[in-house]
């Protein structure tokens, strides 16, 4: 009997473990809890077998589109095109099952690839997603029921060339998102109800891809946005311009701004370069540096303490000294143009070519490797323009890839 108590309590003990840690997985949006791509997820696999990490299941309905998941404790919402319509899919995480799914409007057609581009994003007991020809949807989790609908088309947005890609950014009551146009580039609307609760008419900048960030400033709570011409800071009560700092964005300007303290890092691609504002007095910025060291079009950049990490076009994979901009080091040869994302000490570095992915060390030092492997099977459904484009996310335990309609849960939790 004693020893059947002992077993018992070991079995107990294992399943609220394994609860608890099926709780811990929180990436509620796009580039995770504070918008910056980083994980704090420890006890991971520093290095992985010669095969790669254990592929746990594989999921092959996600449909048409770049989407990335958001995931939050046993479920995981991404976006699809499937049967002519984008959708906003919910997956069981332990096993990759849907749930259910929710229309969110027709089918974006592009040379590039069709479907969705953006991350939902997930607020307690809602779900919010922007397809890609501007309809925003506001669910329920528990079972995808439509609480209201919006379309940026309404508030004087126009859908950009490769449709709309920004994530919905939520904010206090507020959830952030940028049609661009004439009547006012940046919008809030009520996160409960969907209505308009103000719109920025000082800024008409056509709309383009990067997502909004919030951070706070002598007291004041700030929204940032890197439009195609400028980087602006915003109050996010009123809406209102605060500053304003010029930006030489050209054709696509994607990557999410980088905020830490008073400082703001931007970067682009088509030889926009990048650039860092500082937050002063008065709510005015004023430039630090700006070069062409990272020239970044759409795979991210980290920043790592002082140091800023991603692939900078041309260049190879960079790491830079955040305050200065200066080069630490570079490699060109070990792997191609991707996304990465970071975890536990490590970087995962995804190439958007050969689906290729690779485990290095998160140093200033160089880049020291600690694993790789090919992304298998790949899809047959990819546009001839397209490429592995969706951003590697790490949550729970588990990495998540995506080429269009797979998505595959691989187990990194070094258990």
């Amino acid at each position: 009997m004693k020893n059947f108590h002992f077993w018992l309590a070991c079995f107990v003990s294992l399943a609220i473990t394994n609860l608890l840690e099926a709780e811990e997985a929180y990436w509620p949006q796009w580039q995770g809890k504070s918008q910056d791509s980083v994980s704090t997820e420890t006890g991971l696999l520093q290095d992985w077998p010669e095969q790669g990490p254990e592929q746990v299941w594989r999921f092959e309905d996600c449909g048409l589109g770049y989407s990335g998941p958001a995931i939050v404790g046993e479920r995981l919402y991404i976006l699809g095109a499937r049967n002519g319509e984008e959708q906003l899919i919910c997956l069981q995480v332990s096993n990759g099952k849907e749930i259910w799914s929710t229309s969110i409007g027709p089918t974006l057609e592009n040379a590039w690839g069709d479907g969705p581009r953006s991350t939902p994003t997930v607020d307690g007991s809602l779900v919010y997603a922007l397809g890609a020809q501007g309809s925003l949807i506001c669910c329920n989790v528990e079972d995808g029921q439509l609480n209201w609908s919006k379309s940026l088309l309404e508030l004087g947005g126009e859908v950009p060339v490769w449709g709309f890609s920004e994530s919905p950014t939520i904010h206090d009551q507020k959830i952030l998102c940028t049609p661009g146009g004439k009547e006012g580039a940046i919008v809030a609307l009520d996160k409960i109800s969907g209505n308009l609760l103000w719109q920025t008419d000082e800024l008409t900048d056509t709309p383009h891809y990067s997502s909004i960030v919030t951070t706070e400033h002598l007291g004041k709570q700030v929204g940032i946005q890197l439009l195609v011409s400028q980087l602006v800071g915003f109050d996010l009560q009123t809406g209102k311009l605060l500053w304003s700092v010029p930006w030489g964005g050209s054709v696509a300007v994607v990557p999410t701004p980088i905020v830490w303290e008073n400082k703001i890092f931007v970067t682009s691609g088509y030889g926009a370069g990048c650039m860092m504002v500082k937050m002063g007095a008065g709510h005015t910025a004023e430039k630090v540096y700006e070069n062409k060291l990272m020239v970044n079009q759409h795979g991210s950049v980290i920043r790592l303490e002082e140091n800023l990490f991603g692939y900078s076009d041309k260049k190879g994979w960079t790491c830079l000294d955040f305050d200065t901009g200066e080069k630490i080091w570079r490699e060109r040869k070990k792997l191609g143009k991707g996304a990465i994302a970071y975890a536990d000490g490590r970087f995962y570095c995804l190439s958007e070519d050969e689906g290729e992915i690779v485990l290095i060390e998160a140093s200033a030092e160089g880049w020291e490797e600690h694993g790789r492997f090919v992304l298998e099977p790949q899809t047959e459904i990819r546009s001839d323009r397209g490429k592995v484009w969706t951003h590697p996310v790490i949550a729970g335990g588990r990495l998540y890839l995506r080429d269009q309609d797979l998505l595959f849960s691989f187990d990194v939790s070094g258990r």
